[in-house]
């Protein structure tokens, strides 16, 4: 399997998971945030910022998705890197407020360093090696010209 399946691959998986997970916070908060890792529900009205979390996760995968589908894939390695740093972000949230530890690394943090990994993939796969100018020889011996080379036969016209 090729370098740029794998990655399409993964970076439909991520789309469709962080889709999924935000579409829950969004329908039915009371019962996935608990798999948040915190160690308490909101009080009074704190309940409406799951919600602005689940808004947060599918603006994020449909950033992602119009990209890939675009094959737009170079700018969806970068965003891959930059949206890894809400699930860091989500880890370190958890961890400061006397979260489950293993969620906030079981789930916040290996899903951002998978994401940073995928992310670092993509850039891998399209990155161009940018190729070495011709030398007048190389252009003479080839029949071409260079810009130096057609200057001049425009001035001696």
């Amino acid at each position: 399997m090729s370098l740029k399946k794998i990655n399409t691959v993964l970076a439909a998986a991520f789309i469709l998971f962080i889709l999924w997970f935000g579409s829950e916070f969004i329908l039915s908060p009371e019962t996935t945030a608990p798999g948040f890792g915190l160690p308490s529900w909101p009080s009074g009205d704190g309940g409406g910022f799951l919600i602005i979390k689940g808004i947060r996760d599918v603006v994020l995968a449909l950033v992602l998705g119009i990209l890939l589908v675009t094959g737009h894939r170079r700018a969806l390695g970068w965003v891959l890197l930059v949206e890894a740093l809400a699930a860091y972000g989500d880890m370190a949230t958890v961890l400061a407020h006397h979260g489950s530890v293993a969620t906030a690394l079981g789930v916040h943090g290996l899903t951002a360093t998978l994401m940073v990994v995928n992310g670092l993939l993509i850039m891998r796969e399209t990155r161009t090696v940018a190729a070495a100018p011709a030398t007048r020889g190389q252009l003479r011996a080839s029949g071409g010209t260079g810009p130096a080379e057609r200057v001049r036969s425009a001035r001696s016209a």
